[in-house]
């Protein structure tokens, strides 16, 4: 391979691994930097923004944000290419947006690919289809959001239209990619009946969709906010019982579709 795909830059907030929640078997995650989106809810603040930032940990300032290269990033996922064999895991991009460092993302998948570690990227889908097109071939799954099929809600509670994920999402089940959507299940914003029911219907219309997978609202992240000074507007919002996201559940199963709780 091109030693110039090892030596392409980006900015992670941090490695994670020995994780089983992000794609099949274990996987290692390499957390990108990066979000063109602001959901109100969202649980890693501190990947929104490009740029390394201080965050107050604990009482203690740390600096979150590094410049590593992909021949770093190797070096660490290799180290479990043993639990990746055994349990078909691999590795997992996930963000902030990996979408928004895609020639970086391509890089990794790139050298993932030549060492045959399996690949799976976390993505929102907002991005020109262009940037998304050159990583087709080097992963292995899309772990796909889609949060609501009401473009105006979207807006509201993101930032940003929801089109243009939706048309990204289209265009790769018509490559044949294999994708897995992802639901948050987020109070105020997408949790009832109708809405769950008309986000799994329109996800089911996509060819090549398998799985649907309802992701609980949780307010792990809300000690980040608090650490980078920022407004957590979620604050009173409580998640969700288990006895109604069961029954969500159970609606999306209507579809047909293979669907659970997590993933």
């Amino acid at each position: 391979m091109n030693q110039a795909v090892y030596n392409t830059k980006g900015i992670i907030t941090e490695i994670q691994r020995f994780s089983v929640h992000d794609g099949p078997g274990i996987r290692t995650i390499v957390f990108l930097k990066g979000c063109p989106l602001r959901c109100k809810w969202c649980c890693n603040p501190e990947t929104q923004v490009m740029d390394s930032q201080p965050i107050l940990e604990a009482g203690q300032s740390k600096i979150v944000g590094k410049v590593v290269s992909v021949a770093e990033i190797m070096e660490e996922v290799k180290k479990d290419s043993i639990y990746y064999r055994r349990s078909g895991g691999g590795i997992t991009l996930s963000g902030g947006e990996v979408l928004a460092q895609p020639s970086f993302a391509k890089a990794i998948l790139e050298a993932c690919n030549t060492a045959g570690i399996n690949t799976a990227i976390e993505t929102s889908g907002f991005a020109s289809f262009e940037a998304i097109e050159p990583l087709i071939p080097f992963v292995n799954l899309f772990l796909y959001d889609v949060k609501h099929v009401s473009d105006e809600k979207h807006r509201i509670f993101t930032g940003q239209s929801n089109s243009l994920i939706l048309s990204n999402l289209m265009k790769l089940s018509e490559r044949n990619t294999p994708l897995i959507v992802r639901i948050p299940v987020i109070p105020t914003f997408n949790h009832t009946a109708e809405e769950i029911e008309s986000i799994t219907r329109y996800v089911a219309s996509v060819k090549g969709v398998k799985e649907i997978h309802l992701l609980p609202y949780h307010r792990l992240g809300e000690s980040k906010y608090q650490g980078l000074e920022q407004n957590y507007e979620f604050n009173s919002i409580e998640p969700m019982s288990q006895e109604d996201m069961n029954k969500l559940l159970e609606i999306a199963k209507k579809t047909g579709l293979h669907c659970q709780m997590g993933g």
